[in-house]
Formats: structure tokens, sequence, C-alpha cells
């Protein structure tokens, strides 16, 4: 038995109960009602008509994201590439991060402190540990080297 078709009310009640829990972007949103089996021009209709009365935003998305990475120590380079691969337009993410305009420098090293203790040496090996480390934060070598050589207070 075949179950009947999903109705475009049904859809739009689906976006709107996930927009409820939080926002997202407009390429998320969409995947997400693929999943539960939409067709593709209803669900492109309801984006459009979400957009127009700003229940969807990629812009407000971002802002959201940077802050939320921010708040979790994440360097501009990780913001970046999660931003991107939610399918938020460069323009957007560099106006988020514009608007936030942490010192990155500052973050760098509040992250590397929350995570090492200062010593005074250290052998390469785990120089290189702790460098990976911020890599994967997502911030650039020259705010590695800042929270690596800056000596604590």
């Amino acid at each position: 038995m075949m179950e009947p078709p999903l109705t475009p009310q049904q859809l739009w009640d689906c976006a709107l109960r996930l927009l409820s829990r939080r926002d997202h972007s407009r390429r998320e949103l969409a995947q997400k009602l693929r999943q539960r089996q939409f067709d593709a021009e209803l669900i492109e209709l309801a984006l459009d008509k979400l957009e127009q009365q700003q229940w969807l935003a990629d812009r407000r998305y971002a802002t959201v994201q940077v802050r939320q990475h921010i708040f979790r120590k994440h360097g501009p380079l990780r913001i970046r590439v999660e931003l991107q691969r939610k399918g938020v337009t460069q323009a957007d993410i560099e106006q988020a991060l514009e608007e936030e305009a942490p010192d990155w420098f500052e973050l760098a090293l509040a992250c590397y402190r929350s995570r090492f203790a200062f010593a005074e040496r250290l052998d390469i090996k785990e120089k290189a540990r702790r460098m990976r480390y911020l890599q994967s934060r997502g911030f650039t070598s020259d705010h590695i080297r800042y929270a690596l050589e800056t000596p604590p207070e």
C-alpha cells in the first residue's frame, strides 16, 4: 500500500517546526526537508516564502554561528569552513566575522591556555602537538605563534 503524497501544508509545518528549534541555513533546511521525502519544487517554494517572511535568513544564521564558534574558542579558518559546508555565502560569512571581530590572537591565546599549562621549554614533539591542536581549532600560523610565544602574566 502506497502512502499518500505529502502536502504543501505538511511541508510548511515541518519547516516551521525545524526553524522553531534553531536557525538553519537555506541549504541545511532544504536537505532536512528532502530527507523527509518532500517534493523538491515544493521545498524551494516554501524556502522562498520563509525567506520573504524573514523566518529563514542565511546572514542571521551566519552571525549566530560565528558567535557560538567564538564562544567555543574556534578560529576564523574553522568558522569559515563550517559555514561554507552549511551553504552560507562567502559574503555572509565575511560580514558575520566582521560584525563580531574578536581579537583572534587573544582568542588563540585563551584557547591555548585553557588546554595547556605554561612550559618554559618545549621539545619539538610537544610543540608540534600543541600547534596541531590550535590548527585543528581553526587558527592561522600567526595566531598559533602568538599563543605559543606569549609568556604568562
